[in-house]
């Protein structure tokens, strides 16, 4: 551990990544159960757990947590006994989603008065890219190295503005529709209608800066998008793979003009798109190689993103 600078435990895996990239990964003391990138970190104690299994079903998912926060009760619990023993100067943590990671009034509660020193909370609250880059910047600061800051998000701009320039010129931006979640169906907001924006899809069903809305099957069915994106919250394409019949069985799926044109594609919604920190901009660079494949090749075909088949 360097000494300079504070020790840290995160709390979700996009605070942990935008650590790292700092440069200060030796700081970090302690982690979420979901923080596993880079893969040196899985060594860490976990010091959050979710209220229920990993494994259910998207449908089973989707009803177990709204069952939880009817109780008024967390989606995580925050182990307080393995944050005292760590003893951090600053614990980072979100105010975004309460289904994502642990939330700013959990780490509020669990650590009020019981820490024996005083500890800096840093909660992150991002709708949108600007918001991401401004939570690097925010993190950076609380840690003493705004400089590193400022070198890393410099060359995130660059490589968002290398795809902006790139297309400058191309008036062509098809339908893209990012479905988040397979049961009930959900359309991803947020940050995503920009990132699509960015790398040259014209987004439908969700605006920039919202909550990632519910939809019915016939409101994707009438939208009949160009291109459709597969990126489950919090699932590698391996698990989407095993809920894809959600979407094949709907009634019109082998219809939709995506299917027909074989442009239905599932990326890494665990990894990429659903994590708000440096990684997002890879999030862009998967998008504009889905969405414009004759300008662009960055090599995450097969990792990032797959073509489905139907």
């Amino acid at each position: 551990m360097n000494n300079l600078y504070p020790k840290i435990v995160t709390l979700l895996p996009a605070a942990t990544e935008i650590v790292c990239a700092l440069g200060l990964e030796e700081n970090l003391a302690g982690r979420s159960r979901e923080c596993d990138f880079p893969e040196s970190v899985k060594q860490l104690p976990m010091c959050s757990e979710a209220n229920f299994p990993g494994n259910l079903s998207s449908g089973a998912i989707d009803i177990k947590v709204k069952e939880i926060l009817a109780d008024a009760l967390s989606v995580y619990t925050v182990n307080r006994d393995k944050i005292k023993q760590l003893a951090p100067d600053v614990v980072i943590t979100q105010a975004q989603c309460e289904v994502c990671a642990v939330s700013l009034k959990d780490v509020e509660e669990a650590l009020d008065d019981y820490l024996d020193k005083p500890v800096r909370i840093v909660s992150l609250q991002p709708n949108s890219l600007d918001d991401i880059f401004n939570d690097i910047a925010t993190i950076a600061n609380a840690l003493n190295i705004t400089g590193a800051g400022v070198v890393l998000l410099e060359d995130l701009n660059e490589r968002v503005d290398i795809i902006r320039h790139k297309l400058k010129y191309i008036d062509n931006k098809p339908a893209v529709a990012c479905i988040e979640w397979l049961e009930p169906l959900m359309i991803s907001g947020n940050w995503v209608p920009e990132l699509v924006t960015i790398a040259g899809g014209a987004p439908v069903l969700a605006e920039a800066g919202k909550h990632s809305p519910y939809i019915n099957w016939e409101d994707l069915k009438s939208q009949d998008p160009d291109i459709l994106i597969i990126v489950p919250c919090g699932f590698a394409i391996e698990r989407t793979l095993k809920e894809i019949h959600l979407l094949l069985q709907q009634p019109g799926f082998s219809e939709l003009k995506a299917v027909k044109n074989n442009r239905v594609y599932i990326a890494d919604g665990n990894q990429y798109f659903n994590r708000p920190g440096p990684r997002i901009v890879d999030s862009i660079e998967i998008l504009a190689e889905i969405i414009n494949p004759r300008q662009f090749v960055f090599g995450y075909e097969g990792k990032g993103w797959i073509r489905f088949s139907v």
